[in-house]
């Protein structure tokens, strides 16, 4: 029996084939331990409305000042600070099919090319979601939060400051969180920023014994004492600086239809970064802007909700002459620390990369006391960014 055959197909016998074919693909966050486990969840979000948003309990800590004890001075109580954090569940779905006549004239079933891949394919699925996750919670200006947690150095009125150094890491979650920098844990960056730091000798690779008793490195460093995976899939940002006309390369702005050695105005400001107040008759250069995740162990709750069919086969024998197709479902539920997601009007029941990557989606879990709301510790919130230029 092949890999697929539509009367004697096991979703399950499947789900453990997938797990012993290698993972081709970095996906560093799959890998950091940025992801927390929590099976409960699955359970919570039967019993609550829709079994897809879920509003967890979360308990903060004791405070207030403490009273003077002198006899005279009442003693008199405060409450517990507690919190409400909303988590939505991702659903995906996707599906291949093959044709009969493909088998028929070359001897080989792509079917099972295509079941070696699926694994690989829901790991970028998963990565795709938590960097749209990423990128919507650093548009939360809520208590000051992007502010508090971005570490942009990319603008700076020296060249050479754009660029990550020794001491970046280090400013970079000490102004995240202060004395709690400790907080952070894991460094995901673009091989451009990783290649930056070993010229520089900054980075410390991890180093094993083998079999043979000869020390070698891994493929794993630390920063500052952070563990560092490298993952071109850490976010770049294409933009636009402002030039001078003289400058070589730039490109002078213009309302519409742009000739060679201009670029439309709207493309200008289309694009992730540009000048303040660019206007038709500047001159831009293009630029690259480069993103640093600094993550906390933890950092996002995490859990497989499952689906009630994860994969099946289905045989339609008319169509192209034949053909095998492979259905496949997960739901998952990746909930940043410290964030709530935000339902619209109209409640979303899985939200898309657009909506997870949205700011409006997402905002910072709030204390339940309407009346003197109060929000989770900025200081406790295990995500800070760096922007530079390399």
């Amino acid at each position: 029996m092949g890999v697929f055959d539509s009367k004697n197909f096991n979703s399950e016998v499947f789900g453990k084939y997938l797990e012993t074919v290698p993972r081709a693909k970095q996906n560093a966050l799959l890998k950091a331990g940025v992801l927390r486990p929590r099976n409960e969840l699955k359970a919570m979000l039967t019993e609550q409305t829709g079994g897809n948003f879920i509003s967890v309990p979360m308990s903060g800590r004791i405070g207030g000042d403490a009273l003077n004890y002198d006899g005279n001075t009442d003693i008199t109580a405060t409450g517990l600070e507690t919190f409400i954090q909303s988590m939505i569940v991702c659903g995906r779905a996707k599906a291949w099919n093959e044709k009969d006549f493909t088998k028929d004239i070359t001897g080989k079933d792509f079917m099972e090319v295509i079941a070696a891949q699926v694994g690989d394919y829901y790991d970028d699925v998963d990565t795709a979601d938590l960097l749209a996750i990423l990128k919507g919670i650093f548009g939360v200006t809520t208590d000051s939060f992007s502010s508090k947690h971005t570490y942009d150095i990319s603008d700076d009125a020296t060249a050479a400051n754009r660029l990550v150094g020794a001491t970046t890491l280090n400013s970079a979650v000490q102004k995240a969180a202060g004395d709690n920098k400790d907080l952070f844990k894991v460094a995901i960056m673009n091989s451009v920023i990783a290649t930056a730091l070993e010229n520089q000798q900054l980075l410390q690779y991890w180093k094993y014994t083998d079999a043979d008793g000869i020390e070698r490195p891994m493929n794993i460093a630390s920063w500052n004492g952070r563990t560092v995976l490298v993952d071109d899939d850490a976010p770049v940002l294409n933009g636009y600086d402002a030039a001078e006309s003289t400058d070589p390369g730039a490109l002078k702005v213009v309302a519409s239809s742009p000739s060679s050695g201009q670029i439309k105005l709207s493309d200008v400001t289309g694009s992730d970064f540009y000048p303040a107040n660019v206007a038709a008759n500047d001159y831009v250069l293009p630029g690259v802007k480069y993103v640093t995740y600094i993550m906390g162990e933890g950092a996002f709750d995490y859990c497989d909700c499952g689906a009630k069919v994860p994969s099946e086969t289905w045989r339609d024998p008319k169509t192209k002459g034949g053909e095998d197709w492979l259905i496949t479902r997960q739901r998952k539920l990746f909930a940043p620390k410290g964030f709530s997601f935000v339902q619209p009007d109209t409640p979303i029941v899985s939200p898309t990369p657009t909506n997870l990557a949205t700011a409006a989606r997402w905002d910072i879990v709030k204390d339940t006391n309407s009346v003197s709301r109060g929000y989770y510790p900025s200081k406790a919130i295990p995500f800070a960014r760096i922007i530079s230029r390399g």
